[in-house]
């Protein structure tokens, strides 16, 4: 499984990273510092709820 991000619209919330902070990294502004990444198996479920919780819906889950 992927995680791609919009990172143009993310406006800061941070709820991926208080569900995930290991894999929706911040940058030292509060915003994700990511485009995407690959999910390990064993962080998919959770991975899917962080995505879920961005208000602006900018994390996309590929698989």
């Amino acid at each position: 499984m992927k995680i791609q991000i919009d990172r143009s619209r993310c406006e800061g919330h941070a709820r991926c990273n208080a569900i995930l902070p290991d894999l929706f990294v911040l940058d030292d502004d509060g915003y994700i510092d990511t485009d995407g990444f690959d999910v390990p198996a064993e962080l998919e479920g959770d991975a899917e709820v962080a995505a879920a919780s961005c208000p602006e819906r900018v994390i996309t889950v590929v698989r």
